[in-house]
């Protein structure tokens, strides 16, 4: 029996991704902040809940100590939160508190599985969720979709580093989800030489401008355990129809057409 180590699994994505591969025969141990908050997952046959907050070096260390113990064949990084709203108006704290979630936290909880393959002689498929904002940036995004690129240029090092021991690196990147992330898991900062835009972009939500389609979690799941089974060497997986989009735009219109695009979308005056 395989087995596949999550983080951030108390809802949307992660959920969904835990109940899947529980549901294809899969053991999954799965991590959150607060497990004994979980309702859903507990006393699922083949699941192992642990308590993990990967900004926290402690239960970084004690959650991976106990999962290598177990034996993992895929790592799935997925905690993570949005920060929003015009860059001028974080703080210091606010955007250490983006990296260190997004981006630190997927270094330090893989860092340790990727050494125990390695000296297994192991192989392993570390995937990390990024995001299309990883692949076309968001106006009041900056720092979010700063992690979601770091990610995606990491995982394609990692992918050429330790590919001679049979250690894979692949990132997901999906578009908007119906979930309630923007509840959960956005902080949004509010500075008003930013509002008319923020209000604008809202506003494109809801009245279809931003051509934006919200995709179930369950769907992009799919897309996760695909790139965790196929057996390809494929580096990026697209997940989502806006996330799909925002790729052919940026390959086929290049870097300046698709940023004047995206200015006229959301041009204020």
């Amino acid at each position: 029996m395989k087995t596949i180590f999550i983080t951030g699994a108390s809802s949307g994505l992660g959920k969904e991704t835990a109940k899947l591969f529980l549901a294809n025969g899969w053991r999954v141990i799965a991590t959150m902040r607060n497990p004994e908050k979980e309702t859903d997952l507990i006393g699922l046959e083949n699941l192992t809940l642990l308590a993990l907050d990967v900004t926290n070096v402690q239960q970084v260390n004690d959650a991976t100590q106990v999962a290598i113990s177990m034996g993992v064949d895929v790592v799935l990084n997925n905690a993570g939160y949005g920060l929003v709203g015009g860059f001028e108006g974080y703080s210091d704290e606010q955007i250490k508190r983006q990296l260190d979630t997004n981006l630190l936290g997927v270094f330090r909880v893989s860092q340790p599985f990727i050494t125990s393959c390695r000296e297994q002689g192991k192989k392993g498929i570390f995937l990390t969720i990024t995001s299309a904002a990883g692949i076309a940036a968001n106006p009041l995004a900056s720092v979010y979709s700063a992690t979601k690129f770091a990610l995606e240029g990491w995982s394609e090092a990692m992918n050429y580093e330790t590919n001679q021991f049979g250690i894979f690196f692949k990132t997901v990147a999906p578009g908007a989800m119906n979930t309630d992330y923007v509840g959960r898991s956005l902080t949004y900062v509010a500075h008003e030489a930013y509002e008319p835009l923020w209000n604008k972009m809202m506003s494109g939500f809801t009245d279809g401008s931003t051509n934006v389609v919200f995709s179930d979690p369950a769907a992009i799941a799919a897309v996760v355990y695909e790139a965790a089974t196929d057996g390809k060497a494929q580096v990026r997986y697209l997940a989502g129809p806006d996330a799909v989009n925002a790729a052919k735009m940026r390959q086929e219109l290049g870097i300046q057409a698709h940023s004047e695009q995206i200015s006229e979308l959301y041009k204020i005056n």
